[in-house]
């Protein structure tokens, strides 16, 4: 079981301006709750215990918020107020604090309904022998909120591979079991975890689980309104 997770939570939200006037994109509410807060859900459900959250932007209103989350999870905050590290410098600042085993990295705007438990299903499908990477993932022709290209393609075995051609089918769904060890030869500077996933990539060792439900990226107020219309029927079917 992977106990451990990273929250990249320090990000300006510029594109969801002006809901982040005076607050993290973090704490921007989706069905009644932050951002964040369907995270820990969702990582407390697939039984991890401690997650680290980078807090950049209004990040003292975004701590304020942390202590007083109802869930069963331990919070360890990686400061990142004097300078945002991007994706990449991100990991490589909080790898003292992350531990050695593989671990769970999830962006925050990644929300799903889903038809199964998703989290759970991708805990099962690592394999640390042969992955260096598990990429959640989702269809590019049905996710609400993008409009680009798709990521990357995925053979039968499950490796993913950059897009080839015009299109793709898959899009990076916000969330990947990752090794800690692999962000070490790295400088905390700013850089995109992209760099990390193209050696990886080359070297045949990410994989990808393609999401079961329907995942909606909360980028904007136009797409988090949309995403509200999606998260209430959910929630009604239940």
């Amino acid at each position: 079981m992977i106990k451990t997770a990273m929250i990249m939570a320090a990000g300006h939200g510029t594109r969801m301006r002006p809901l982040t006037n005076d607050r993290a994109k973090a704490m921007v509410e989706l069905g009644g709750q932050p951002l964040i807060g369907h995270m820990l859900a969702r990582l407390t459900e697939a039984g991890v215990m401690r997650a680290v959250v980078n807090v950049h932007a209004h990040a003292d209103h975004l701590e304020d918020y942390l202590t007083q989350q109802p869930y069963d999870i331990e919070i360890v905050i990686s400061d990142e107020r004097e300078v945002l590290l991007e994706t990449g410098g991100g990991v490589v600042k909080a790898l003292p604090l992350l531990g050695t085993a593989p671990i769970l990295i999830c962006n925050i705007d990644a929300i799903w309904a889903e038809f199964a438990p998703v989290l759970p299903r991708l805990l099962n499908l690592w394999d640390a022998d042969k992955m260096d990477e598990l990429f959640l993932l989702a269809r590019r022709d049905a996710a609400l909120g993008y409009d680009g290209k798709g990521d990357f393609d995925m053979a039968l075995t499950g490796q993913l591979s950059r897009r080839s051609g015009k299109t793709a089918p898959y899009i990076y769904a916000g969330v990947e079991i990752f090794k800690p060890h692999l962000a070490k030869p790295f400088k905390i500077e700013k850089f995109s975890r992209n760099v990390i996933w193209d050696e990886g990539l080359a070297k045949t060792r990410i994989y990808g689980a393609e999401l079961t439900g329907y995942w909606m990226h909360v980028g904007d107020p136009q797409a988090r309104r949309a995403a509200q219309a999606v998260w209430e029927q959910s929630q009604k079917c239940a």
